[in-house]
């Protein structure tokens, strides 16, 4: 079943042209590097798609549940709450994950990490009461597409 795309416009334009293009477009996008994360919907039980800005620590992915600063946590990350495993796509390659969130000592230091590509996280986080989450994907074994 294909997953539905973010509902939000320039997101949902983004997951197009990287799929139209295996990634060569999309993948490094504003100076950074983005995935496309495929996860169940909590609620619909259907598969749902977004990109986000990625980093690396190690073979891991590390995202972070920022939601442009909102209060509320981005559907992306609920979903994953319920339901860790996922589906990415890094350039061309897809792959099977499994989210955990990071916490104490290793969360700081990846937000540290996060933060230094991508500038506006601290602004997101002044900007919010919510602890803005930062997980890591971790690689499941290969992926049925």
């Amino acid at each position: 079943m294909n997953p539905t795309d973010s509902p939000i416009d320039w997101v949902a334009k983004h997951i197009k042209e990287y799929i139209e293009t295996d990634g060569r477009k999309g993948h490094r996008r504003w100076g950074v590097t983005t995935l496309l994360l495929i996860t169940r919907g909590r609620r619909s039980g259907l598969p749902r798609r977004t990109a986000l800005i990625y980093g690396t620590d190690g073979e891991r992915l590390v995202v972070v549940g920022s939601n442009g600063g909102a209060d509320a946590h981005p559907a992306w990350y609920l979903n994953l709450l319920a339901e860790p495993s996922a589906h990415v796509q890094v350039g061309a390659e897809q792959f099977a994950v499994t989210a955990v969130e990071a916490e104490g000592e290793e969360r700081e230091r990846l937000w540290e990490m996060m933060a230094g590509l991508w500038a506006d996280y601290e602004r997101y986080r002044t900007g919010t009461s919510r602890a803005i989450p930062v997980v890591v994907l971790e690689r499941a074994g290969p992926s049925a597409g």
